[in-house]
């Protein structure tokens, strides 16, 4: 029971918070640049990060396949297709996101969080200014806008993965291009793009909403950086099982 009225008023916090951030906001110029600051910082210096860990994933994935699921009656092209189809599917949006929300989302929740105990935030809402508004919105438009290219980056660096797997000799170019072309559907392409940007959001709003709300000293930003880690986390895995019913 306890643990339920918790979660409801998180919620409810939330959800007030929410309405704050999505609002107009006060100065476009001020938006603009800390937007496209936000996008450089945020998705920017992530792109290393998920090229690496998707060109190595890609590689095992293709690895696996070859070695788990070799039999004569099996098409040769099918270790390219599952690679593809498990990179576009699920990898490259749902667990890269599960990734990014490590690094982006306790980098948001510390920011915001250092900020409230050093009651900054408390200056600006003295000045009059939004501070929902002006410190949240431009991270959840940045990432939000960056993530789909993240995710192509990923889907492109772990098919380069599996191209890698050929110089093992554990499968061939021909075989992968033909797994890689076969019977491909662009839909499943977007959804990957769809979930990017509802995980973005996720990721965005729940750190930033742990940040804001933090309340102590140091010890409680630690803290609830962690807790929006967890939160963000398993909200996406949520959030999938919901997306990929009604999209695929």
């Amino acid at each position: 029971m306890l643990t339920l009225r918790k979660g409801l008023t998180h919620l409810g916090r939330y959800s007030m918070l929410m309405g704050r951030v999505l609002t107009q906001p006060d100065r476009l110029r001020m938006f603009w640049k800390s937007y496209v600051t936000e996008m450089f910082q945020l998705g920017y210096n992530s792109i290393a990060i998920v090229l690496i860990i998707s060109f190595f994933i890609g590689a095992v994935i293709c690895l696996q396949i070859k070695l788990n699921i070799q039999s004569p009656w099996m098409p040769k092209m099918v270790v390219g297709y599952t690679t593809r189809e498990i990179m576009l599917l699920e990898f490259s949006s749902s667990i890269m996101c599960l990734i990014l929300a490590g690094k982006v989302g306790s980098n948001i929740a510390s920011e915001i969080g250092t900020m409230r105990i050093t009651q900054q935030i408390d200056a600006l809402d003295i000045m009059g200014v939004n501070s929902a508004n002006y410190l949240i919105l431009p991270k959840v438009a940045g990432l939000m806008t960056i993530m789909p290219i993240l995710v192509t980056f990923s889907v492109a660096s772990g098919i380069g993965g599996a191209y890698a797997t050929s110089f093992m000799g554990m499968t061939t170019v021909d075989e992968l291009n033909e797994g890689f072309r076969y019977s491909f559907n662009q839909w499943y392409f977007w959804c990957g793009m769809i979930k990017a940007v509802v995980y973005a959001f996720i990721i965005t709003s729940v750190s930033a909403y742990m940040g804001y709300t933090v309340e102590g000293g140091s010890v409680e930003v630690g803290k609830n950086s962690t807790d929006a880690v967890v939160s963000s986390s398993i909200l996406i895995l949520f959030s999938d099982i919901f997306l990929t019913t009604i999209l695929t």
